[in-house]
């Protein structure tokens, strides 16, 4: 928010009575990171275990984020018509499952069987998003809704680092060096033994994930949850899209949404493959590089939710964008350790914009908040449409380099939101 009332220092983050439940749905977004992060290094895992290209790998992230953009919407209508507590229930039920159909494609060892499994697992994440984002948004006053915001999305990229340390011990560890020429040359049946050794390493640590997801799953049922003002409201999705189909600022945050997570998926999808080439190293030790833009993107996101105290939000989102397209910049034409450098910074750019432009656009929205929720959740598309473009581009120019072309589009517009967002906010009336 900007001005005094924004910056105002000593407004209660969250209302009196809401901090465990907002402790426990806080909780959740460590979960997501987890689950996400683990995706992004089975693009470098399958490249190497069935011999793909980077457009095939890019399948991951569209199964994934496709998943997001086709629940979110269903996930509103369920968090509308009964809770937010039934929406987590229903989101970590479809998540456990989706862990655990890692088992029986595993056994398949057919490529096709995991992207359902993934495509299940993220369903269940979609829903959790569609209902914590504005659930910890109505925990607390209007002021601090971004700030609040910040802080639990703040352990998210906690949850990333988790799940990069799980992929890097239990499945890239744990890949068979050969190349693809090396594979191509072997057997039928020494080829289907290692494949099948790595795809276990992938299973068992799913299946683990799964286990530790049944412990939350009963928290949250045995805890009683807050009821926010807008869960009494009858269901009108039409005039609720409508409404939000008129509100420039929130179909702007769409927007930006859509490219910022183009940007955040593209980077990391493809920052072990870029540092593999740049520094060659193999995936397990390229991991060191994407757990350390996880380990900056989470201590920044820390940085700036402090700085909100200060700073207006748009404001902070704008120098982001502006420094993390300088970044990639540097991505494209650095070569070495400059190059991955600067694509780990470009992490710590990142870090407040997810939730900033959530915040942002989830503004005046009041009873819209749900339908207007899933919208910018189902934007999370961006991270499936565009990184499979990067990965075209990457195939078609033989130049991974020159596909960071992608993420720099997105950090533009990102920034020309940030620009545009406080007149477009003077213009919102609340439904």
């Amino acid at each position: 928010m900007e001005g005094k009332k924004g910056l105002e220092k000593n407004i209660p983050v969250t209302m009196p009575g809401n901090k465990w439940p907002f402790i426990l749905i806080t909780s959740l977004f460590f979960l997501w990171g987890l689950a996400n992060n683990m995706t992004d290094t089975l693009l470098a895992a399958f490249k190497r275990i069935m011999s793909m290209t980077d457009f095939q790998t890019s399948w991951i992230q569209m199964a994934f984020y496709g998943s997001y953009f086709m629940l979110a919407l269903p996930a509103a209508i369920l968090v509308k018509k009964y809770s937010y507590k039934t929406g987590v229930l229903v989101g970590l039920g479809l998540f456990i499952m989706g862990a655990l159909l890692f088992y029986p494609a595993s056994i398949s060892m057919v490529y096709g069987h995991f992207l359902t499994a993934l495509f299940i697992l993220a369903g269940g994440l979609s829903i959790l998003e569609t209902a914590a984002n504005p659930y910890i948004i109505s925990m607390g006053p209007e002021e601090t809704a971004t700030r609040r915001l910040n802080l639990a999305q703040s352990f998210n990229p906690i949850g990333s680092i988790t799940g990069i340390l799980l992929s890097k011990i239990f499945i890239l560890s744990n890949l068979n060096l050969l190349d693809a020429n090396e594979r191509a040359s072997m057997a039928p049946e020494q080829l289907k033994a290692i494949q099948s050794a790595e795809l276990t390493s992938v299973m068992g640590t799913y299946v683990g994930v799964a286990i530790f997801l049944l412990v939350i799953w009963i928290l949250v049922k045995i805890t009683k949850m807050p009821i926010a003002k807008d869960e009494v409201k009858k269901m009108d999705i039409l005039g609720s899209i409508k409404r939000l189909l008129g509100n420039r600022n929130y179909c702007w945050a769409v927007t930006a949404q859509f490219f910022y997570m183009g940007a955040q998926i593209g980077l990391w999808s493809y920052t072990i493959r870029y540092a593999m080439q740049e520094l060659d190293k193999s995936e397990d030790d390229a991991s060191v590089y994407y757990l350390a833009s996880i380990i900056l993107f989470s201590s920044s996101r820390f940085v700036f939710t402090v700085l909100m105290k200060y700073f207006p939000p748009r404001r902070l989102l704008f120098f982001a964008a502006v420094l993390g397209a300088f970044c990639t910049l540097t991505v494209i034409h650095g070569t070495g350790m400059t190059g991955v450098v600067a694509l780990i910074l470009a992490s710590g750019c990142m870090s407040l914009m997810f939730p900033t432009i959530y915040g942002l656009g989830m503004q005046k929205l009041g009873n819209d908040s749900k339908i207007g929720g899933s919208g910018l959740i189902m934007a999370i598309l961006g991270g499936a449409m565009l990184t499979s473009l990067q990965g075209v581009v990457s195939d078609s120019s033989g130049s991974i380099n020159i596909s960071f072309y992608v993420p720099l589009a997105c950090f533009l517009v990102v920034a020309l939101y940030s620009r545009v967002q406080k007149n477009l906010q003077h213009k919102v009336t609340v439904s």
